[in-house]
């Protein structure tokens, strides 16, 4: 057992443990065991206190060396089975006394050790020793030594750290606390790895009343793990719901940098530089947030093994596992204090009571189609009052002393809704159907363009077929979108932060559909150039535009009807001047190669004849391309005027 025994455990779900040690001890050291693996979180948060007269004046521990490393500069070696020949060997050259049978004593020099002969007891080895303040060598047989003292304070040393290190085994390391001489109060604490806490939940609960409620008592059950080397024993418990922030951080492990290599160079020493004299500062002493607390508390199997045949009800459970745990809120954390003392061997686990609360509670059915697409599940509904925040965990259901299902437990704060979907409603069958369509909602022109505002509408169909002797009340979920809202649907009863919940009754061997739809307006622009007489006609109809509108659209239709005629006109008219201006170009560089007299003066002017024609057809063609654009400008300016009229 630990001279400085665990006298409190705070258990964390990220892997940690907060462990406090005290005791009351004398002497100048207190030493602790831990594995090699929890070095870096011990060296990261070990804290000593001497609550005392006395004072802590530092920590020592192993720095991580094999055994090999550690022994590498130790004159002496022993061996598992030869320790008495190893160490003879070892003392060589070193003064001893040797102890011999008779009360006899030999001081002097060693000079070593003769091993025996194969076929002989090793007893029959001889031990060699020069005399102490002669040249006689004195031989004896190794069966005659009964005791060495060692007279060499080296040699000494050597032993003693050879053995310190044998004691301390590969996978562990000690942790030395140095004290003062005398008495001492001292505590230690520190952070280390512990396996996660769990929590365990039972909900028995009665039938439902005609009104609906009835009580429901919750149990909760902390179950931990002793992974220590070495047993609790009465120490008070703490587990905390929550994740506080943690890392391992390697400080154990040597680490010596590279430094950058400077040399020296000739140059005048500046003034001396002094800061000012600082006073050490006084941490003031601190306590433990949790208070003597823990409990050892008779266990579930007790219960169940007293149960009657017809199954365990609410006061069974009630009075058979009285709890003695009380919350307390740290912020982002909850911590369960157990005030009973807890005992638990080493490789031991055990479950200790946490929660147990009478609680109102209603059955529902509900649906939700990603989760259980075909039927709704039977779901128990309760509100935290039990003060205390609830860790996720698995729950065991019972109602009216019988099994009836299991589920998981949300993480729950205090005042908020339980939510236990413990079984599946096979006699209630789900079907569903759902679609998507758009409906425009209005038009307006402003400007060059038509705006619509159109309905994005999304419906839903979910029918429920209830083949069971009783009517059904259900609640369908249904998930909340942003931007999106409810028409032509029913109020939903309730509502989660994520689902819509719709109540639907469902008469037994009856039917019945719940349509649930839902709509989100946007907005978006058409040019009015590209609209057509049908789909305007279509709009008139429907009354989305007014007899004033559409004839003015029309009216526009027209004029940009006579534009894009005239538009054509152009791009022909450019693709003729293109071919004309392409012609003469072949024209005049035949003419190049004409001389300007005989036949080939002849063929010269019929050149020049056809590019005097080409250039009548020229002008014609950029007459007519003028008027073109002149008349497109007036158009232009008519249907500016036309759709200023609107304002």
């Amino acid at each position: 057992m630990s001279e400085l025994p665990i006298t409190h455990m705070t258990l964390y779900k990220h892997g940690v443990g907060f462990f406090e040690r005290r005791a009351k001890l004398s002497g100048e050291e207190a030493s602790l065991t831990f594995r090699v693996e929890e070095m870096n979180d011990i060296l990261k948060s070990l804290t000593a206190i001497d609550w005392g007269d006395g004072q802590v004046l530092g920590v020592a521990y192993a720095t991580p060396q094999s055994r090999e490393e550690r022994l590498a500069g130790c004159s002496i070696h022993l061996g598992d089975t030869r320790s008495l020949q190893d160490l003879l060997v070892g003392l060589r050259g070193r003064r001893v006394r040797l102890l011999l049978d008779q009360q006899e004593t030999l001081m002097g020099t060693l000079l070593g050790l003769d091993d025996a002969l194969q076929e002989q007891p090793l007893a029959t080895a001889l031990v060699s020793l020069l005399l102490e303040d002669t040249d006689q060598v004195q031989v004896v047989q190794l069966g005659r030594v009964e005791g060495v003292e060692i007279q060499d304070e080296r040699a000494a040393a050597d032993l003693r750290f050879l053995l310190q290190t044998s004691l301390s085994q590969e996978n562990y390391r000690q942790v030395t606390i140095r004290l003062t001489p005398g008495e001492h109060d001292l505590s230690v604490s520190y952070v280390a790895p512990a396996p996660t806490w769990r929590v365990s939940y039972r909900v028995i609960a009665d039938s439902e009343t005609e009104q609906g409620r009835a009580q429901a008592l919750l149990l909760g059950w902390g179950i931990f793990d002793n992974r220590l080397e070495e047993d609790l024993e009465a120490i008070s418990l703490s587990l905390v719901a929550g994740m506080p922030i943690s890392f391992v951080y390697d400080l154990y492990t040597p680490f010596t940098p590279e430094r950058p290599e400077v040399k020296e160079e000739a140059r005048v020493a500046a003034a001396p530089v002094e800061f000012g004299q600082a006073a050490p500062v006084r941490a003031a002493r601190f306590k433990s947030a949790a208070p003597d607390m823990a409990m050892d508390a008779p266990g579930l199997g007790m219960a169940l093994a007293s149960a009657p045949r017809r199954g365990i009800t609410r006061e069974m459970l009630e009075e058979a596992v009285p709890v003695d745990a009380v919350g307390e809120d740290l912020g982002e954390l909850f911590q369960y204090v157990i005030r009973t003392p807890v005992t638990v061997g080493r490789g031991q686990s055990a479950m200790v009571p946490l929660v147990s609360a009478n609680l109102i509670h209603r059955k529902d059915l509900i649906y939700n189609a990603s989760k259980m697409p075909k039927h709704p599940v039977a779901t128990l509904r309760l509100k935290n009052d039990t003060g205390l925040t609830l860790e996720r965990g698995p729950v065991t259901v019972l109602e009216d002393g019988e099994y009836v299902g299991e589920a998981l437990l949300p993480f729950t704060a205090a005042g908020g809704e339980i939510v236990v979907p413990y079984a599946v409603e096979l006699g209630a069958k789900v079907r569903e159907e759902s679609g998507s369509r758009k409906e425009i909602h209005g038009l307006n022109i402003r400007g060059h363009y038509l705006h619509i505002e159109e309905w994005h509408i999304r419906w839903r169909d979910v029918q429920i077929n209830n083949s069971t002797s009783q009517p059904l009340l259900v609640l369908v979920e249904h998930p909340r979108t942003a931007h999106y809202t409810l028409f032509d649907t029913r109020l939903p009863k309730e509502q989660t932060d994520a689902q819509l919940r719709f109540e639907v009754e469902v008469p037994s061997q009856g039917e019945t559909t719940l349509r649930v739809q839902e709509h989100r307006l946007t907005k978006r622009r058409e040019e009015l150039h590209k609209q057509s007489s049908r789909k305007l006609q279509g709009y008139l109809k429907r009354g989305l535009l007014s007899h004033r509108d559409h004839g003015a659209v029309n009216e526009l239709l027209v004029l940009w009807d006579k534009i894009a005629a005239h538009e054509q006109r152009l791009e022909k008219i450019e693709k003729e001047q293109a071919k004309v201006y392409k012609a003469q170009e072949q024209i005049q560089g035949n003419m190049k190669a004409l001389a300007k007299t005989g036949k080939e003066g002849a063929l010269r002017a019929s050149y020049v004849d056809k590019l005097e024609a080409s250039e009548g057809q020229l002008q014609v063609l950029a007459q007519e391309e003028s008027t073109l654009r002149a008349q497109i400008e007036k158009l232009n300016q008519q249907i500016e005027k036309k759709i200023g009229a609107w304002g």
